[in-house]
């Protein structure tokens, strides 16, 4: 039977580091220690476990079964003891160190400059370190720590993550110059009747939402071409391909009236896709995030008019009556 008052957080990390690199040299370099001592505190915490968690082979290192799942556990201790650790600095300094911020390319191009920029004014001993990744997958990568939070698109689907509602950010009608409906300041929804419509692949987000629009207004979804980014399908959408639908930070930062589409809203009906922080509920930091999420709250409504900032302490009294 294993001897739990052996085990040490630094073995613990070494182990992680081993499955994320499945390289002894590489982990060793994560973990900042030499190679001979990865591999003394990897023994050292098999020993202390009684079972074996690393397996070498010529072709390289992976994990027993064993040590896949001390491996997911360790994750959750490891966690759990930098969010004490976070706790400690928030209270001590505030917003200082380093915040790893995932983000979906849909959004953070278009709105984390700014934030960055404001931050860097405010907060000088603050490092937002930003990694864009597909949407669907931020988080799964949240929950296994590759991020210390998030910005993409509400609702969150796991229960142990917390969101923080930013604003809401309308969605505009995109077409070519050349197209009839171009020619509209804005757009009926009876016109959308058996328009083709492109989109996003389904890795996205608003794969679903651009889904559902098509569905709500008779519109036709053509699966015929799927972009992989916003720029692709505003070209293709140049091109005559189709129509879409696209965020308004993406349309206020990218498209001007010399651009080969042009971009309307729905007349009477708001089409909208709500944004928000997540993180996970274990974390430390709950407080210096809900003052990041505030900081990128003042940015959005400052630089793009036609969003509305949710979250705040007004519309959650609104809400709650």
């Amino acid at each position: 039977m294993g001897d739990a008052s052996h085990l040490t957080l630094k073995q613990l990390n070494c182990l992680i580091a081993v499955e994320q690199t499945a390289h002894f040299r590489r982990a060793a370099e994560m973990c900042g220690i030499t190679q001979p001592s990865l591999s003394a505190q990897i023994g050292n915490l098999e020993e202390a476990l009684g079972v074996r968690l690393v397996e070498r082979s010529r072709s390289g290192v992976a994990l027993t079964p064993a040590g896949r799942e001390v491996a997911t556990r360790a994750r959750r201790i490891t966690d759990e003891a930098q969010g004490i650790a976070d706790f400690a600095a928030e209270a001590k300094h505030g917003l200082t160190g380093t915040f790893r911020l995932g983000s979906k390319p849909t959004l953070g191009p278009y709105l984390l400059p700014q934030v960055v920029a404001a931050l860097h004014r405010q907060y000088k001993d603050l490092n937002l370190y930003i990694r864009e990744s597909e949407p669907r997958n931020l988080e799964f990568e949240l929950a296994n720590g590759v991020h210390d939070l998030v910005l993409t698109q509400l609702p969150a689907t796991n229960a142990e993550h917390v969101e923080a509602p930013l604003f809401q950010e309308p969605l505009y009608l995109a077409v070519a110059v050349d197209h009839p409906l171009a020619k509209e300041k804005t757009i009926k929804v009876d016109d959308l009747a058996g328009l083709d419509i492109l989109s996003l692949n389904p890795n996205f987000h608003l794969h679903d939402r651009v889904h559902s629009l098509c569905e709500d207004f008779g519109a036709r979804l053509v699966g015929d071409y799927e972009g992989t980014s916003l720029d692709a399908l505003r070209q293709m959408v140049g091109m005559g391909m189709g129509a879409t639908f696209l965020p308004a930070l993406y349309a206020h930062s990218e498209i001007s009236a010399r651009s080969e589409v042009a971009v309307r809203p729905l007349r009477g009906r708001a089409v909208t896709r709500s944004i928000g922080l997540i993180w996970r509920k274990s974390a430390g930091r709950a407080e210096a995030y809900k003052r990041l999420a505030d900081i990128i709250r003042d940015v959005a409504e400052k630089r793009f008019k036609d969003v509305r900032v949710l979250g705040r302490e007004p519309d959650r009294k609104k809400r709650s009556k």
